[in-house]
């Protein structure tokens, strides 16, 4: 029986095992299916029948757009030449051409701010029955990506000359009732902080005009129009932004020519709507690259030291450059900084890249987390403490995947071992203080402590002989207060490791070097390892094991769920109809 059971356990086992390496090669053989044939994802653009150049334009981004990916266009319209069906013809045509182009899987991608667009709306239905064989999915918006604030943002770069004495006006189109209504609203808005954020207008308003056609339309658009005479006749200059895709049969037939007719009376300084602007065609293709798979030759590297003088920064290339072997790698030194951050990403796009693993390699998790995920667009919170002088955002195409924090990882450990070892020479009368940077937030401080004791555990269950004692602490270098206070208190502990014959060893738990340890700590009687962590092999295996991860998600599809749990532009505080400076004025 017992022989039976230990039969059957090893059959179970050896089919657990099989599955696994069948669903490893299935993993695995992805990015060569991609390699190897046609692709498999299409993407269908829908976009509004703007007239004849307001089409040219869109076709001209279509054009690029095809260069890199199979696409096709499908023009949809509210019906007013009685014709009954013109567009299913249109949208037919688009999928037909899909399906000439191998394409089994369809991302219809909405070339409409607002998914509440009746116009979009209306024929969402229409497009999936005309799908065919194919499965389809729908990708977001434009007013979902932080590109498409960017445009919104440039706009009013273009028209504004002193905020503190303008009024700001963005308009949209699209409504058909209330509900409608406050949607669109609420997408401008969220497009709109991208503004709000780096300039202290007057006033800011956010007024929808209705379709034609619709109930109520006259009234509803009489009300907009009202609004904006009010607001052009208080003190101060009125930027008027029509942000929106709006008709364009001509010059004067287009919306910009029907509002200048409108308002051609008032001191009204009229902006640009959306078209054209470079980066349409950067948010199209980011969208495609966020729902196709990607070869690992489409993903590059990005890595972001502190970076400091030449020694210091031949020593980070110690460790990196074994792997330069396997990834195309860039290296962008410093704090964030927007330029050098966009001159790296540019050039792996111009080499082909779609997918890009960004390392912050800084000791902690969160360290410059925030802000380089503002400029790289995946959030659209505004780091901390940015006194209103917010750093510009990386207009990429490509998907990023992150990843920082090597203090956090157990391969440390073995490091600063090894650094103690070096200089050691009697452990059981020995203290040992492992000297970190520190941070300005006592309880993000307190963290990366509680990070360092945690690599003191580990360095403990390797030693054949304990130390006198071994210590986490930070100099905080950077917040004179408070590097005062830590600067005692180290002293403190090294007079008290001295005492009774001991001896004091600073292990410099930096990246490279020692810092500023040796002469703010001159006076005070200790050996000091000032190497740091790097060169090391554990520093590159830490990048390694970082890089393979992201890699997995990098060359996959963007699912819908992934978005869903990552909004890219989160709502402003109100929905109300002017954002001021002194709040919300209803």
């Amino acid at each position: 029986m017992k022989q039976t059971m230990k039969q059957s356990l090893v059959v179970t086992g050896l089919i657990g095992l099989g599955i696994y390496f069948m669903l490893f090669s299935m993993f695995v053989s992805i990015p060569q299916k991609v390699a190897a044939g046609t692709p498999k994802t299409g993407f269908l653009v829908v976009a509004a029948d703007r007239g004849f150049l307001g089409n040219q334009e869109v076709t001209a981004v279509m054009e690029q757009f095809r260069q890199t990916q199979p696409a096709s266009l499908a023009l949809i319209g509210k019906n007013r030449q009685g014709a009954e069906g013109d567009y299913a013809d249109y949208i037919q045509r688009a999928m037909n051409d899909l399906e000439k182009q191998g394409v089994k899987d369809i991302v219809a991608v909405p070339m409409f701010l607002s998914g509440a667009d009746a116009t979009l709306d209306q024929h969402k239905k229409q497009i999936k029955g005309a799908k065919g064989g194919a499965r389809i999915q729908w990708a977001p918006p434009m007013a979902e990506s932080y590109l498409t604030a960017q445009i919104l943002l440039d706009r009013v770069s273009t028209l504004s000359t002193d905020p503190t004495q303008e009024h700001l006006i963005v308009l949209g189109t699209g409504a058909v009732d209330e509900a409608s209504e406050q949607r669109i609203k609420g997408d401008l808005e969220k497009l709109l902080r991208e503004v709000s954020d780096r300039y202290d207008f007057r006033e800011v308003a956010v007024h929808v005009y209705y379709n034609r056609g619709a109930r109520d339309q006259e009234k509803k658009n009489e009300a907009v129009d009202e609004l904006i005479i009010r607001t052009a006749a208080r003190r101060g200059r009125t930027l008027l932004v029509p942000f929106t895709i709006g008709a364009k049969f001509d010059q004067r037939m287009s919306v910009e020519g029907w509002l200048k007719h409108k308002f051609s009376e008032f001191d009204i300084a009229l902006g640009e709507s959306v078209f054209p602007h470079p980066d349409v065609l950067t948010w199209l293709k980011q969208t495609a690259n966020r729902y196709s798979l990607a070869s690992k030759e489409q993903v590059g590297v990005l890595i972001m030291p502190h970076g400091s003088t030449q020694p210091y920064n031949d020593g980070l290339e110690k460790v990196i450059a074994p792997l330069r072997k396997r990834y195309r790698i860039e290296v962008a030194p410093g704090m964030g900084d927007p330029l050098i951050l966009t001159q790296a990403v540019q050039k792996l796009e111009q080499e082909g890249i779609t997918r890009i693993i960004f390392v912050r390699m800084y000791a902690l998790q969160g360290s410059m987390k925030a802000k380089t995920d503002y400029i790289l667009g995946l959030s659209s919170e505004p780091p901390a403490h940015h006194h209103g002088n917010l750093p510009p955002r990386i207009r990429s195409s490509a998907v990023f995947k992150t990843f920082g924090g090597y203090e956090e990882d157990p391969l440390i450990a073995d490091i600063l071992r090894e650094r103690i070892m070096d200089v050691s020479e009697r452990p059981e009368n020995e203290t040992v203080i492992l000297l970190a940077h520190g941070v300005g937030d006592d309880k993000e401080n307190q963290r990366w402590l509680d990070i360092i004791n945690g690599n003191i555990k580990r360095i403990r269950q390797d030693l054949s002989r304990p130390f006198k004692a071994i210590k986490a602490m930070t100099l905080r270098e950077d917040w004179p207060d408070k590097r005062e206070q830590a600067l005692r208190q180290i002293k403190d502990e090294i007079e008290k490791g001295n005492g009774n014959g001991g001896r004091v060893l600073i292990i410099s738990n930096r990246l490279y070097g020692s810092g500023p340890y040796q002469r703010l700590l001159e006076g005070s009687e200790f050996v000091m390892n000032g190497q740091g962590l790097v060169p090391h092999s554990n520093i590159t295996r830490w990048l390694e094991k970082g890089i393979e991860q992201a890699l997995r998600a990098a060359m996959l599809p963007y699912t819908l769920s992934e978005q869903a749990a990552q909004p890219l532009l989160p709502a402003t505080a109100s929905s109300g109809l002017y954002l001021g400076r002194k709040g919300v004025e209803k």
